[in-house]
């Protein structure tokens, strides 16, 4: 799940990567964990009055499962929406609004059973209809997701998307599409290959339901707050856009009694400094947004808190624009990934030695070598490599968004390619109109690009899959048909050993000594928040950046 500003880390406060939602599915274990009075170490109970204001950080950019491919949105729509799957504190799948799950023999057909005492807030029941529909609307080539590829390991998903209606039957495509809702309760899906990571994928927040009637009547307006139509424990309150998100407890959802919090006001500060001063003012509950330059004041005080993530922050760099591997591989060479941690970043990441971050089952076999990306760089080999450039773009640009951190990274960057003779000009854009800014598809003004990547499972597949050529998260310019071939090799490989072999290949396709280096990994994440003490003891992160919001309480 893209992650763009550092802060952002917060914006999984709602949910949850992502990529991807935590906490237990079931009635027993989400009623004793929230039905248990809550205590501080100092012994206080729950408060009076469960109402905390969050800085979401930034306008999330949709409230639509289908089109929505950042945390900030996905951590709202995993409070107002309730996923089939939820995942628990080990990051395993558990039934949620679904019943039970049963795969077949043969891994092929995964059957979804839902409960009984499933409602949308406008009173009506939930369906397997109300999956059918919205899984093949995020997939439908009208809808133009970036998420649509997470349905591809789904029978005839890809070939839907891929329709042309000049000379395709796409509605005949649809049809093939192996989702069947078989009756109100049963959800089939078929699958093209064996996936371990089916199950727990249909946790990610593209794969919520969405009320057709209200998308149909309200169209783009759908998900505002006078109209939108939601089934999960809260409900969407207020959406005053750029600076307002409220979410209210729903009375009427299935499991209510087990949720403390009523209301979570969400306020939009992107300047971390600005956020920072409201927390400490009493205004904010909760924050990411931490200034680097204020971390090391910040980690002493009780409030604070880090989390160990399985995310990557890289510079992407479009291809066509730096055609030379060799300059691509000099750039990343020259920057020094500890040097930034300690001296810039200050929240403990790790140096990024590939794309699959540490924590990832399989890592030390699929990304085994660091000294593709020495944790200094290496300056000098930088320095020969640039030399060796035939026609070297000397002048570049690099975008990046706002939020803290990223510009005084960039100029650490800045620095370190000024070495080798490369000046560049760091652009930065509000949150939103970066996105749509760098693509895909890739802008051609964009030389450099700043993003990061939370996942939206716990599979390597989910991050080397970015980096294929027809991926929605891909702006690039970077397309590799032996690269793509290991990925689809990868999606047809069960066994997870066989599986992180393949995984290791791709790794060296990109990094490795003669790598095409289309993406710089700089560092692997961690979240980092203040929390006030009242929340800190119910409030807990994993690794994928998600928050389960009903089992947070308020204490005295």
């Amino acid at each position: 799940m893209r992650i763009r500003p550092i802060w952002l880390l917060l914006a999984m406060l709602v949910a949850s990567l992502a990529l991807i939602a935590a906490g237990c599915g079931g009635d027993d274990d989400d009623g004793d964990a929230a039905g248990t009075e809550a205590t501080t170490e100092e012994g206080g109970g729950e408060a009076a009055e469960q109402v905390i204001t969050i800085n979401w950080g930034t306008e999330p950019p949709s409230l639509d499962p289908g089109l929505a491919s950042d945390t900030t949105s996905a951590n709202i729509l995993l409070s107002i929406m309730d996923p089939l799957v939820k995942l628990d504190e080990d990051l395993k799948p558990v039934p949620n609004a679904a019943e039970s799950i049963e795969t077949s023999k043969d891994g092929l057909t995964v059957t979804f059973t839902l409960r009984d005492d499933l409602k949308w807030t406008n009173g009506e029941p939930v369906t397997a209809e109300d999956f059918e529909y919205s899984w093949k609307r995020t997939v439908s080539p009208e809808l133009g997701a970036d998420y649509a590829y997470q349905f591809y390991g789904i029978e005839g998903a890809q070939e839907y998307n891929g329709c042309d209606a000049k000379k395709d039957d796409c509605a005949a495509l649809a049809d093939k599409m192996g989702v069947n809702a078989v009756d109100e309760k049963t959800l089939e899906v078929k699958l093209t290959t064996p996936q371990p990571w089916f199950v727990q994928q249909a946790a990610h927040h593209s794969f919520l339901p969405v009320h057709k009637a209200t998308v149909q009547k309200f169209g783009d307006k759908w998900t505002e707050a006078k109209n939108i139509v939601t089934n999960g424990p809260f409900k969407l309150a207020r959406w005053e856009h750029n600076a307002n998100i409220d979410i209210v407890k729903d009375p009427n959802w299935r499991d209510a009694d087990s949720v403390k919090l009523t209301r979570v006001n969400g306020r939009m500060i992107s300047d971390g400094t600005t956020a920072v001063q409201a927390f400490e003012a009493g205004e904010l509950d909760v924050t990411g947004g931490l200034p680097p330059d204020e971390i090391p004041r910040l980690k002493e005080t009780p409030e604070y808190d880090q989390y160990p993530g399985l995310g990557t922050y890289y510079y992407g760099v479009n291809v066509e624009n730096i055609p030379d591997v060799k300059q691509r591989r000099a750039m990343a060479l020259a920057i020094p990934r500890q040097s930034i941690i300690d001296n810039v970043a200050q929240a403990d990441q790790l140096p990024a030695n590939g794309f699959t971050p540490k924590g990832m089952p399989g890592y030390d076999k699929i990304t085994p070598n660091s000294k593709w990306l020495p944790a200094e760089g290496d300056l000098e080999q930088a320095k020969q490599l640039m030399g060796e450039v035939a026609n070297p773009k000397k002048d570049i640009t690099l975008y990046i968004n706002d939020a803290p951190g990223h510009r005084e990274i960039a100029v650490a960057i800045q620095a370190a390619w000024k070495e080798l003779g490369i000046d560049s000009t760091i652009k930065q854009q509000e949150f939103q109109q970066y996105l749509e800014f760098i693509g895909p598809p890739p802008n051609k003004d964009v030389d450099v690009y700043r993003l990061g990547w939370i996942g939206d499972f716990v599979d390597a597949i989910n991050f080397l899959e970015l980096w294929t050529c027809e991926s929605g998260n891909n702006s690039t310019n970077y397309c590799n048909k032996e690269y793509d071939a290991l990925i689809e090799k990868a999606r047809n490989t069960e066994d997870n050993d066989a599986r992180y072999e393949l995984y290791a290949q791709a790794e060296e396709i990109l990094f490795g000594e003669n790598g095409d280096m289309p993406v710089l990994p700089i560092y692997f994440y961690t979240y980092v928040h203040l929390e006030k003490e009242s929340v800190k003891d119910t409030l807990n992160i994993n690794l994928l950046d998600q928050i389960d919001l009903t089992k947070v309480v308020v204490t005295e």
